[in-house]
C-alpha cells in the first residue's frame, strides 16, 4: 500500500538448470517431477534455518523451502507468484519499490526511513529487508527458505514474525557450465536469461548469470501513451569462490537490478475514466479496464508516470574449519538502493493530486559467528554482528486545489453547472477556472461545516445569514480566484541506525533422538531520526481556508479576507500579511524546510526454547515458545502548523509470545509437514490516518492463531502431487479496531499442483498444473469500516463506501513441456487461464482526500520457453 508522508506470470527454465539443494550437482537432465519439500531420488533438502546445514526434517521450526528446480518447474520468476505455494506467507506486488510481504497476518511494507521490518528478507545471510530494496528477481536460485514465527533470536531485527532467506548458485571450482532461456509471449512478453560457470584453475572459480524480462502494461491508456503495469527488469550478479581444501571456502558475489515499469494502475472506482478536455467518459470505473492517469504537467520530478529504481549490493561469506569441532563463519555486506517513484494519486483523468517518493538507502553489516558441533550431545554458536543503515524518503505532491475543493464540496462533476453530467463523471478540466464556481463551491463547504455546528432543526434562512456574515459571494469568488492549480509540497525524513547485537543458540542432544534447544540475543539500537518540510510555491490558499474555518470568529475573518488578496499564494509573511505559509498535505517546518532532529537509545532481549523427538530417522515432532522483539521506532512527522515543531514519537518495541507445536515426515515417496501456533502481540503497531498525514501507532494487544501444512505425495515416478493449506485467525484484541482483521490476510490460503511425465521418442513429455486459492482479505486494518473512515476519526471526507476488500479467488496455471536430448526444452505456459478479475491492493495515498484507488491483479499471460544447458 502506499503510504507516503500525507498520505507474469512469465516462465522459467524447467528440468534443465535444476541445482538440488546443497546436493551434489549432477550433469544428468533433472527429473520430471517436483517436490516442495524432498527432493527427487532420495536427495534430500538441506537447509540452514537454524544457521547451520540440516536436513528439514531436523529442523524443530516451521520451515518450508524449495529448491531452484521446483521455481523453475512451475514459472516462479518473483515474490508475488513464489508466495501462492508458500503457506502462511503472501506477497504483494503493486510494483517493485512497494512490496508487501505478509508472515502470518502480519505486514512488512512501510517505507519510511525510520520504519523497521517486521519480516526479515535474506540475500545470502545479508539482510535486504528495507521495503523498497527488497523485492528482487528470483534467478539461479539454490532454493528459498521461508521460517515462520519469531525469528529474533537467530536472525535479528526485522524478524518479528519471520524471515525469507535466498540462497543464490554459487560459483563451483573444477566445472564448466551454463545455460540460456528464452520467452516469449502475449502483451508482448519476452525475457532472456543466462548463467555460465568457469573455473580458474584448480581452486577457483566465476560465475556469471543475468536476467533481462520486459512486458507491455495491462491496463490500457485510455489518453495514449505507455500502458499501465509493465515490467521493464534487468538484473546481473557475478560471483567468485576461492576453495584451497574442504576446510576454508570464500565467496563474493556482486548483485545488480534495474527496474523501469510503466506508471501503476491506481484507479478510482468512484469516477470513469473521462476526456479531460470535455468530461465525456472513455472507459468504465472496472479497475481491469483502461484508465485514464497523468501527472501533473508541472510537476517537479516529472511528468512521466513510473518507477526508476537501482539496487545493488556486494557480499563477503567466508567459512573456516578451526578443528576440534570449531568453526567460524563471517557474513559481510555492502548494498545501496535509489528508487523515484512517480504515480496519479487520485486515479481520475483530472490532476487532483500528483504524489512521488524518492527513496534512497545504505546500509553496511558485519557479522561473525563462532560454532561448536558434537553431534554426540552439543551444538552451538555465539556471535556478534553490527549493522548500520542511512535512509531517506522524500515525498513530494502537487494538488490542484480547485478541483480538490470541488471533491470537498461532492461536486466534481460540476455540482449540476452541465447538464446531463453524471455524478461518475468529472467535469472538463477548464470548469475550475472559474472563480465563480470555486467561489459557489466554498461557500458550499462552509455552509456545511455551519449547519454541522448548529442546533438541529436551524432553519435554513438562519443558516444562509450565517454564510453570508462569514463568507459573502464576493469574498469567497475573490478567494476562489487564488486557489492554486498546482500547489506543491514535499516532506522528507530521514533516519540514521546505528546497531549491535550478541547471541547465542544450543541444541542439547539428550538422547539419540531428543534434543532441546534455546536461544538468546541482545539487541542495541542508536538512532537518529530527522525530518523536513516545505511548501515549495507559495502557501495552500485551500489548507489556508480550512485552517481558518477552526479560528475564533476575528481570527477567521482576518485569514479569510487576507487570502481574497490578489497574489495571496505567494506574498510572504510579513507584519504587514501576517498569514502563516499554509501547506495542505502537511505543514511545513521552520524557515520553510528547516531539518529538525530527535534521537533514541534503546535495547532489548528476545529468546527461544524449543525441543525436538525424533519418531523415525524420517519423521519427528517439535515444540517451541519464543519471544519475537522488533526494535523501538522513532517516527518522524511534520509538524501540526505552520512553522511548529517537528513531531517526534517513540513507539514502543513490539513484541510477540509465540507458541508452536508441529511435525514433518519426509520419504521418497510421502513427505507432510503441519504445525499449528498461537502468538499474543503486544504494542501492535498500525497505521492511521490524521488529516491527510498517516503516522504510525501503537494500536495494543492482537492475537492471532492457525494451522499451515504441506504435502507432497508421489505414488510412481512419473506422477507427482504436492499441495500446502494455511489457515490463520489473526484479529486486533484492544481499541476502535477490537475484532478487525490484520490487512493483507487471508484467513485461509490453498495451492495444488501436480506433475506428470512420460518418455517420447527421444526425450521426456511433461505436463505440471497448479492452482491457488485464498479467501477474502482486507487492503487495511480499518476492514473498509465507515465508522473508523468519517472525517469524525481524521479523514477529510466520509467513506461510507465499503469496496476497499477484495473476495476470495482462485487462479489457475499450466505448463506442458518437452525436454530430449537431455540439454534442450521446449515450452508452454498459461497463468491466470481463465482470467479471473481481481483487485491486489485498494484504499492507498489517494484514500486520505476521499478518492480511494484500486490495482488490479495480472490478466491472463502464456507463451513458449526455449532452454537450452550445456
Amino acid at each position: 500500500m502506499h503510504r507516503i508522508a500525507f498520505r507474469t506470470a512469465a516462465s522459467s527454465l524447467a528440468m534443465v538448470v535444476a541445482t538440488p539443494a546443497l546436493a551434489q550437482q549432477d550433469a544428468t537432465p533433472a527429473p520430471a517431477s517436483a517436490a516442495p519439500t524432498t527432493q527427487e531420488d532420495d536427495q534430500t533438502i538441506v537447509v540452514t534455518a537454524q544457521l547451520r546445514e540440516q536436513r528439514l526434517v531436523d529442523v524443530p521450526l516451521t520451515v518450508t523451502a524449495y529448491n531452484g528446480e521446483f521455481l523453475d518447474r512451475l514459472g516462479l520468476n518473483d515474490f508475488e507468484e513464489f508466495s501462492r505455494f508458500v503457506p502462511g506467507f503472501e506477497v504483494q506486488n503493486q510494483s517493485p519499490n512497494n512490496p508487501g510481504f505478509v508472515i502470518r497476518g502480519i505486514t512488512s511494507d512501510d517505507g519510511s526511513a525510520f520504519n523497521e521490518p517486521r519480516v526479515t528478507v535474506f540475500q545470502d545471510g545479508v539482510s535486504i529487508s528495507k521495503s523498497r530494496g527488497s523485492y528482487v528477481e528470483l534467478f539461479d536460485m539454490e532454493r528459498i527458505e521461508v521460517v515462520r514465527g519469531p525469528q529474533s533470536t537467530l536472525y535479528g531485527r526485522g524478524a518479528l514474525i519471520g524471515a525469507v532467506n535466498l540462497i543464490q548458485n554459487k560459483a563451483e571450482p573444477g566445472e564448466f557450465s551454463g545455460y540460456l532461456r528464452g520467452d516469449y509471449g502475449n502483451f508482448d512478453q519476452w525475457l532472456a536469461e543466462g548463467m555460465i560457470n568457469a573455473p580458474i584453475g584448480d581452486d577457483a572459480a566465476i560465475r556469471i548469470s543475468g536476467r533481462y524480462r520486459q512486458r507491455d502494461g495491462f491496463i490500457d491508456n485510455l489518453l495514449g501513451g505507455p500502458d499501465f503495469n509493465s515490467v521493464q527488469t534487468g538484473a546481473i550478479r557475478g560471483s567468485f569462490r576461492y576453495a584451497p581444501s574442504n576446510a576454508f571456502t570464500v565467496d563474493i558475489i556482486g548483485n545488480y537490478q534495474e527496474d523501469h515499469p510503466n506508471g501503476t494502475s491506481f484507479k478510482s472506482m468512484s469516477f470513469n475514466p473521462t476526456d479531460p478536455a470535455t468530461g465525456v467518459a472513455i472507459g468504465t470505473r472496472a479497475p481491469w479496464t483502461g484508465a485514464t492517469l497523468a501527472a501533473a504537467s508541472d510537476f517537479p520530478d516529472g511528468n512521466q508516470l513510473g518507477l526508476d529504481r537501482t539496487v545493488w549490493g556486494v557480499t563477503g561469506l567466508v567459512h573456516a574449519d578451526l578443528g576440534e569441532n570449531f568453526s567460524l563463519a563471517s557474513v559481510t555486506g555492502y548494498r545501496r538502493f535509489h528508487s523515484l517513484e512517480i504515480f496519479d494519486a487520485d486515479g481520475t483523468s483530472l490532476p487532483i493530486l500528483t504524489a512521488a517518493e524518492d527513496a534512497r538507502g545504505r546500509q553496511f553489516s558485519q557479522e561473525l559467528r563462532l560454532t561448536y558441533d558434537n553431534h554426540s550431545w552439543l551444538t552451538a554458536f555465539v556471535g556478534a554482528s553490527y549493522f548500520h543503515e542511512n535512509g531517506s524518503q522524500r515525498t513530494p505532491s502537487e494538488f490542484d486545489e480547485r478541483e480538490l475543493l470541488a471533491r470537498l464540496a461532492g461536486a466534481l462533476n460540476g455540482g449540476g453547472l452541465i447538464p446531463g453530467q453524471a455524478a461518475t463523471d468529472p467535469a472538463p478540466a477548464a470548469l475550475f477556472d472559474n472563480p465563480a464556481f470555486t467561489g459557489a463551491l466554498l461557500r458550499g463547504v462552509v455552509l456545511n461545516q455551519i449547519a454541522a455546528a448548529a442546533p438541529a432543526g436551524t432553519p435554513a434562512n438562519l443558516l444562509m445569514a450565517q454564510l453570508d456574515a462569514v463568507l459573502p459571494t464576493a469574498l469567497a469568488n475573490a478567494v476562489g480566484a487564488n486557489l492554486q492549480p498546482g500547489h506543491i509540497e514535499t516532506a522528507t525524513n530521514f533516519a540514521r541506525t546505528n546497531s549491535f547485537d550478541v547471541f547465542a543458540d544450543a541444541t542439547f542432544h539428550l538422547t539419540d533422538r531428543f534434543d532441546v534447544g534455546v536461544g538468546l540475543r541482545y539487541s542495541h539500537d542508536d538512532k537518529r531520526s530527522e525530518i523536513s518540510s516545505a511548501v515549495l510555491n507559495g502557501r495552500s490558499i485551500l489548507g489556508g481556508v480550512i485552517g481558518a474555518l477552526s479560528q475564533p470568529a476575528a481570527v477567521r475573518d482576518a485569514l479569510l479576507g487576507a487570502l481574497a488578496t490578489p497574489g495571496a499564494a505567494t506574498i510572504p509573511p510579513s507584519a504587514l500579511f501576517p498569514v502563516p505559509l499554509f501547506g495542505l498535505g502537511f505543514q511545513p517546518t521552520n524557515n520553510n524546510g528547516d531539518l529538525e532532529t530527535g534521537e533514541l537509545k534503546n535495547g532489548g532481549f528476545s529468546w527461544r526454547v524449543n525441543a525436538r523427538y525424533e519418531l523415525s530417522d524420517n519423521s519427528s515432532l517439535y515444540a517451541s515458545y519464543a519471544r519475537g522483539r522488533r526494535p523501538e521506532v522513532l517516527s518522524a512527522t511534520p509538524p501540526a502548523t505552520p512553522f511548529g515543531s517537528g513531531r517526534f514519537d517513540t513507539l514502543d518495541a513490539e513484541t510477540v509470545d509465540a507458541f508452536e507445536f508441529g511435525g514433518r515426515t519426509e520419504t521418497r515417496r510421502l513427505s507432510l509437514d503441519g504445525s499449528v501456533y498461537y502468538y499474543h502481540y503486544n504494542n501492535f503497531q498500525t497505521t492511521v490516518q490524521q488529516g491527510t498525514v498517516f503516522v504510525v501507532t501503537n494500536a495494543g494487544e492482537a492475537t492471532s492463531y492457525g494451522f499451515e501444512a504441506t504435502a507432497r505425495w508421489r505414488p510412481v515416478d512419473a506422477f507427482t502431487l504436492f499441495a500446502t493449506y494455511a489457515f490463520n485467525h489473526s484479529r486486533f484484541g484492544t481499541g476502535v479496531r477490537d475484532g478487525n482483521r490484520f490487512r493483507l490476510s487471508p484467513d485461509q490460503k490453498v495451492s495444488l499442483g501436480a506433475t506428470f511425465s512420460a518418455r517420447l521418442g527421444n526425450g521426456e513429455l511433461s505436463f505440471t498444473p497448479d492452482v491457488t486459492w485464498q479467501s477474502r482479505i482486507f487492503f487495511d486494518d480499518d476492514n473498509d469500516r465507515p465508522d473508523l473512515q468519517t472525517t469524525a476519526t481524521g479523514a477529510l471526507i466520509d467513506d461510507l463506501i465499503q469496496d476497499e476488500r477484495q473476495g476470495a479467488y482462485a487462479l489457475v496455471n499450466a505448463r506442458l513441456g518437452y525436454t530430449f536430448n537431455g540439454r534442450f526444452r521446449i515450452e508452454g505456459f498459461v497463468s491466470n487461464l481463465f482470467n479471473t478479475h481481481y483487485v491486489k491492493d485498494a484504499g492507498n495515498t489517494g484514500d486520505s482526500i476521499g478518492l480511494p484507488t484500486f490495482i488490479a491483479g495480472e490478466p491472463r499471460f502464456y507463451g513458449v520457453q526455449a532452454s537450452v544447458r550445456f
